[in-house]
């Protein structure tokens, strides 16, 4: 039976020193950089619009040719307003929005078992051999980066490049993003929650764990 993560999204938040703000922003939205080509996309289960709106932008852009969908139906995602689909595999309606777009089913792959961003990545092990690429653009919230990466770095194979292409996300109409998370109640306690589960999913080995946390936190 499935079981309900353990670690809240939206903890209380410490008082936090302008250090560790800083740390917390590049270990959960990762450093920034540039998107360059790839050989492939890898496109993390979700149901916010910029799942499939930031693969497109990213095809289009010639920014990777074959792209890999995960995605099943969560038992625990708070989904998005506009998702209507409760009980279609996320994937489904990513790679329908996407081959709207004008993007060849060819070009596609996916996976619509996974209900969580350990199994996204996986059982989509099961339809990619990732041996077969050197780099790969990933696409996820902002401030999933950090443990997404992670995921993607603990299962696929050593030495493969992996790149962030990411979209930010609202709360309660206030878009949170790397540069004022920490400034909105809700972004303190999203990216507070993403760091905890970093250090406990890491702690624990599902994903690849820091090599240093952030003192007194």
């Amino acid at each position: 039976m499935y079981k309900k993560p353990q670690f809240p999204k939206d903890p209380e938040v410490p008082n936090l020193t302008q250090q560790q703000m800083n740390e917390l922003t590049e270990i959960v939205f990762l450093k920034q950089q540039e998107p360059v080509p790839c050989d492939a996309i890898f496109v993390f289960g979700g149901t916010h619009p910029g799942h499939w709106e930031k693969t497109i932008e990213a095809y289009q852009a010639d920014l990777g040719k074959t792209i890999i969908v995960s995605g099943g139906v969560s038992p625990t995602a708070v989904r998005h307003p506009e998702w209507e689909e409760d009980s279609i595999p996320e994937s489904h309606v990513i790679v329908s929005r996407i081959i709207q777009a004008g993007i060849p089913e060819k070009d596609i792959v996916y996976e619509d078992r996974s209900r969580n961003t350990l199994e996204n990545v996986k059982f989509a092990k099961d339809v990619f051999d990732f041996n077969t690429i050197k780099s790969l653009l990933f696409i996820c919230k902002a401030h999933g980066a950090g443990r997404q990466y992670r995921t993607l770095a603990k299962y696929l194979p050593h030495g493969l490049e992996l790149v962030p292409y990411v979209f930010d996300t609202s709360y309660n109409n206030d878009l949170i993003t790397r540069n004022n998370w920490m400034n909105l109640e809700k972004g303190r306690s999203r990216v507070y929650g993403e760091y905890l589960r970093i250090c406990n999913y890491g702690d624990r080995g599902d994903i690849l764990a820091l090599t240093e946390k952030v003192e007194g936190l």
